[in-house]
């Protein structure tokens, strides 16, 4: 899918995919005839298969909800059934000039979702840009126009981490999503249709300069904090590499400075399965059904990730599902499907359900491969072209390391290349939370970004790793201590 190249990393399909192709049958219609078949030429009881039923009822109301919102005139946007925010809820700033991309030709305008929370200081001086995760929207925690719970709720708030009574909170839908920001699914001004996958390459330096043509809209010079988690934790080592003057404070919690081969192979994987739904037509889906089933199978492989072993052994052991009464009669024909684990409901839950009609799967892809492609060691840096807005200033401190921050025991050998690369953050109070238990972004890799920050001569490093069996929703969850260090960070 990915070539190497800088000019063309991402492959078009062909001029005969383009356009809309609709499935000859309903997922509910292939079972019964796959039911005929059985009973016509087997005396067995006719076996039954969850998981499989699910994605034919889910297929169904795919259907059904398109039907009705085809009559409905106030229905907008290229994918009906998805349930996108509504636009009331967030507020939408245009830009209509060319916004450079690190691996393709300029987009030439685009749209940035975003909410607020808090007052703005006549100075404009208490202002924190929040970054989301893979795949959140611009919602982190409830507001006037939209009362439901965001995804940071309890951090953000009167005597929260990002407490409202002296920040102006600012969280985006990130450039290349589907909550209200130009990706995939928006409208391409040159063809009145859906990028699709002619949608460019994007990076997360790119989702950074998005973000900062609004604070320009806004009139906001200086950011008091860069704050992030999970892939926001990318954007905010980006935002105060790329900005550094722009940055009193950087918050990085359960990211990383270069995606390893192992986070790679698992979000290829889950790309992998995506692709491989027959509704994803190559990306082109969008008059059709959206490929549900790859983008919930991707999200369970994704869900995997996000809590820890010993988690999953407390929570549901190897408990299995008791059987109902008529798999009790008829055990012997038993599917093995039928034979379910507990830990399963974690696996399709009713959020999971939801994640696969809302989020854009084409998202996934372009987020996910941005995430893939972050790598801030000064090799990449330079191949790419990429520069702070200012020259890069000498640290205000000796680079040598003290008693209290010896050099790492086993440096990994890319280290030196990663502390030259972090050269721009050397004055930037920066703030790196780990988490033992987490296995997507393993608490190595925040060791390694808090070593290589003081090896480029940065002193004002707080480092701080987390326990518990949460993993890397600790994020999410641990309101105490996460939030606990940001509060006390950012006085």
């Amino acid at each position: 899918m990915f070539h190497s190249t800088k000019q063309q990393l991402f492959v078009n399909p062909p001029a005969a995919t383009h356009g809309y192709a609709r499935p000859s049958s309903s997922g509910a219609h292939r079972l019964k005839l796959a039911a005929r078949l059985y009973t016509a030429t087997s005396a067995r009881p006719l076996p039954s298969f969850p998981c499989v039923a699910q994605h034919a009822a889910r297929e169904n109301r795919i259907l059904s909800l398109r039907a009705s919102s085809s009559s409905d005139p106030s229905a907008s946007g290229p994918e009906p059934p998805y349930a996108r925010p509504s636009p009331s809820s967030y507020q939408t700033y245009h830009h209509n000039k060319p916004l450079p991309l690190t691996y393709a030709e300029p987009l030439p305008e685009f749209d940035i979702a975003y909410e607020t929370w808090g007052t703005l200081s006549p100075a404009r001086d208490n202002v924190i840009l929040l970054h989301t995760g893979l795949s959140a929207s611009s919602h982190a925690a409830s507001t006037p126009e939209n009362s439901a719970p965001g995804w940071w709720e309890k951090f953000i708030g009167p005597g929260r981490a990002l407490d409202t009574r002296q920040f102006f909170v600012i969280c985006t839908n990130v450039l290349g999503g589907c909550y209200g920001t130009t990706g995939p699914s928006s409208i391409d001004p040159a063809t009145s249709k859906p990028y699709a996958t002619t949608f460019p390459v994007i990076s997360i330096f790119d989702m950074v300069r998005a973000q900062f043509a609004l604070l320009d809209h806004l009139g906001i010079v200086k950011l008091y904090a860069s704050v992030g988690s999970s892939m926001g934790a990318m954007q905010s080592l980006a935002a105060g590499w790329m900005f550094p003057e722009r940055i009193g404070k950087v918050v990085s919690i359960s990211g990383t400075a270069r995606s390893s081969p192992s986070s790679i192979a698992m979000r290829f994987a889950q790309r992998s399965v995506l692709m491989a739904d027959p509704n994803w037509n190559e990306g082109f889906y969008y008059e059709g059904l959206p490929p549900h089933t790859g983008l919930k199978l991707a999200r369970q492989i994704a869900t995997i990730t996000y809590r820890s072993g010993p988690e999953w052994d407390i929570r549901f052991g190897r408990q299995v599902r008791p059987l109902s009464s008529s798999e009790t009669t008829e055990k012997q024909h038993t599917p093995p499907c039928a034979l379910i684990f507990s830990l399963r409901r974690t696996l399709t839950t009713r959020r999971g359900e939801q994640f696969c009609l809302k989020y854009d799967a084409n998202s996934l892809i372009y987020i996910s491969k941005a995430m893939d492609l972050f790598d801030m060691t000064e090799p990449s840096l330079v191949a790419l072209g990429l520069s702070p807005a200012i020259p890069t200033p000498p640290p205000t401190v000796s680079s040598s390391p003290t008693r209290a921050h010896p050099p790492p025991a086993n440096p990994a050998p890319h280290l030196p290349e990663l502390a030259a690369g972090l050269r721009p953050l050397a004055n930037t109070p920066i703030l790196v939370l780990g988490v033992q238990s987490d296995i997507l972004f393993p608490v190595d890799q925040q060791r390694e970004l808090a070593d290589a920050l003081r090896m480029a001569g940065n002193s004002r490093v707080s480092y701080y790793e987390l326990g518990g069996v949460w993993g890397h929703d600790t994020f999410l969850l641990d309101e105490q201590n996460v939030g606990g260090a940001i509060r006390g960070f950012l006085l």
